[in-house]
């Protein structure tokens, strides 16, 4: 077992006070429970899952890769059970032998009423080339169980014919995470999973399926119920893509399928479908969470059972783009809200990927104890799979996102002011004081913040310059090359502000030949207006360029953070005031009269920055 030491949580509190995103991590155990370093003839260990047995046993599942961390090797599915709640854990054992071939996408499932553990998994031919499956691809799903407490397996068998729809030809994929027993409602005792699927042309895969999976007789037989379906056409553009399908009941037995989002055009990349007939139909479609920040990787549900307010549990890493920062944030409204980055709290700032949760408490005890199997790394995210455990004390209770900042525009969403952000006299009124360190703002998600691909202005006063660092006046969307997104920055020791936009077009840019940091006041607007991508300083045009066409506000996960770069870096120094958004060019009389604070219609996102609270 190995606590994290004093020195260690000294660190991760100062990372944390820098960075300003999420909490810092609870002094929680973990270790790792899958190591390629610690195995013999493994040499990647990824895709975990894990489960409390009936009689107290938890199981802790991963896919053990012979030959690389690949998809579509010689993996076997192997097993490491604890008795002792989680504290050591025996000898690895091989549960499904991939003998050359691929078998992996676990999902248990543990009946309680008959103490069996029933285990999905889902094949197809290996290859060693690490190359994709091949289109169409051959994938089955296999069910095998444990009467034991996962000593000793039944054979796997397939169950294709119950489990799958016979268009499913392109890809097939069960979980990968744990199932659940329905505990509510007329279904009570029904065993449900999630699935995702994909139909081909014969050369491409042209629709996904995101669907659920049930059993009426403790996992003898299986029914494919509940399934939503989206084209994505080779080649072109799609909406959406739910894929990776995680479950977890709802006091009312409703259950909620959330899904990792990949690739499609709406905003975010997380989904999720409700289903109130025992996972038989959804009763919509799957839609996504624009505001609830994950990179494009599966995460994992866990409603804790209890006595007390009710509350959904999801983990997965906090990063738009990248997979690190595994966190746990938490839903009190059975999902139609989540806390955001800056609430949840974060598990490690090493990369990290898949991820389960498990409640390792009984359901009497007021505060739940919790288990997460994730894969992490200081390197990589497959480095190896560890269980961290923790208790809700750990987490909190509806933490404060922060002092909220009234938006005086026809969303009211409002914004949080983060890091200790204070306000201070302004150019009007009261303005933004941000100290260059862990302050910064994030604005409250609305729809009507997506400026899409249309002309915008983005208006806000601005005085700096007690730092030659590089400092964010505002970050839109994602980061990196490729990820939509636009932002402002003031670059100091180069004696310029940044502005760029990136679309799945490409990227553009333009610069001033100044940086304005005097530490006096300044009025500011970026504009996309006709084709043309420009900053205005003080009403003069002080930067001009050609844009890229395309929208800055789809894909990844939403966030509109001032004085902050997304990856908790880049603060500014210094103080903002009568910020705006629009979804248009304004007019150049128009601006000027936002330089003055007055009202000009169509502002989507305004902060005065006047008060706090």
């Amino acid at each position: 077992m190995r606590r994290l030491s004093l020195a260690a949580l000294a660190f991760l509190l100062l990372v944390f006070g820098v960075q300003g995103v999420a909490r810092a991590a609870p002094a929680l155990d973990q270790q790792a429970v899958f190591n390629p370093h610690q195995e013999t003839g493994y040499a990647c260990f990824r895709i975990p899952a894990i489960v409390h047995s009936a009689s107290g046993t938890l199981l802790a599942f991963a896919e053990g890769r012979r030959d690389n961390c690949g998809d579509t090797g010689d993996i076997d599915l192997v097993l490491k059970r604890s008795t002792d709640g989680g504290s050591t854990w025996s000898p690895l054992q091989v549960v499904n032998r991939g003998g050359g071939d691929t078998h992996g996408n676990p999902v248990p499932i543990v009946d309680t009423a008959t103490g069996r553990i029933v285990l999905i998994t889902t094949y197809n031919k290996g290859r060693d080339d690490d190359q994709a499956c091949d289109v169409p691809c051959p994938r089955a799903p296999h069910s095998q169980y444990s009467d034991d407490d996962g000593r000793t397996w039944s054979g796997p068998v397939d169950i294709s014919a119950q489990a799958k729809l016979p268009e499913w030809d392109s890809w097939y994929a069960s979980g990968p995470v744990h199932g659940i027993r329905l505990a509510y409602g007329r279904h009570a005792g029904r065993l449900v999973f999630g699935v995702n699927a994909e139909r081909s042309d014969g050369t491409d895969s042209v629709q996904n399926y995101a669907a659920l999976v049930y059993s009426d007789d403790h996992g003898r037989s299986w029914h494919v119920g509940a399934v939503d379906s989206y084209p994505h056409p080779a080649g072109r553009s799609y909406a959406q893509k739910p894929s990776e399908v995680s479950v977890a009941e709802l006091p009312d037995g409703t259950i909620y399928a959330g899904g990792r989002e990949q690739d499609g055009t709406d905003v975010g990349n997380r989904d999720y479908a409700l289903s109130r007939d025992g996972g038989e139909t959804f009763s919509g479609p799957f839609t996504a969470i624009p505001d609830l920040v994950t990179p494009m990787v599966q995460g994992s549900l866990l409603r804790l059972e209890r006595p007390g307010g009710e509350r959904l549990l999801f983990a997965s890493p906090a990063d738009t783009d990248h997979r690190r920062w595994m966190t746990i944030r938490s839903s009190y409204d059975h999902g139609r809200s989540w806390e955001n980055a800056d609430q949840g709290t974060r598990i490690t700032s090493d990369w990290s990927g898949y991820s389960d949760l498990v409640q390792l408490s009984g359901p009497q005890e007021p505060n739940a104890r919790i288990g997460l199997l994730y894969e992490g790394g200081a390197v990589d995210a497959r480095d190896e799979i560890r269980f961290a455990r923790f208790d809700e004390h750990d987490l909190g209770w509806r933490r404060s996102a922060g002092p909220s900042t009234p938006d005086i525009s026809t969303g009211h969403t409002g914004a949080n002011l983060v890091g200790g952000t204070n306000v201070a006299p302004g150019r009007f009124g009261g303005a933004v004081q941000l100290d260059g360190v862990d302050d910064f703002v994030r604005a409250r998600y609305s729809p009507a913040q997506l400026v899409g691909a249309g002309d915008f202005t983005f208006s806000t006063w601005f005085r700096y310059g007690a730092s030659k660092q590089p400092q964010a006046l505002l970050w839109l969307g994602g980061m990196g090359t490729t990820a939509p997104q636009l932002w402002l920055r003031g670059e100091p020791a180069d004696h310029r502000l940044l502005a760029s936009m990136t679309t799945a077009s490409g990227n553009r840019s333009v610069t001033t030949p100044q940086a304005y940091d005097d530490q006096q006041w300044h009025h500011l607007a970026l504009q996309r207006s006709r084709g043309q991508l420009r900053i205005l300083v003080d009403g003069a045009v002080a930067a001009t360029g050609p844009d890229v066409s395309g929208s800055v506000s789809e894909t990844v996960s939403f966030q509109l953070l001032l004085g902050e770069r997304l990856d908790g870096s880049q603060h500014l120094a210094g103080a903002l005031d009568d910020t705006r958004l629009y979804r248009r060019a304004l007019t150049g009389p128009e601006v000027a009269r936002v330089a003055t604070g007055a009202a000009v219609p169509g502002a989507v996102c305004w902060l005065p920055f006047d008060r706090a609270g």
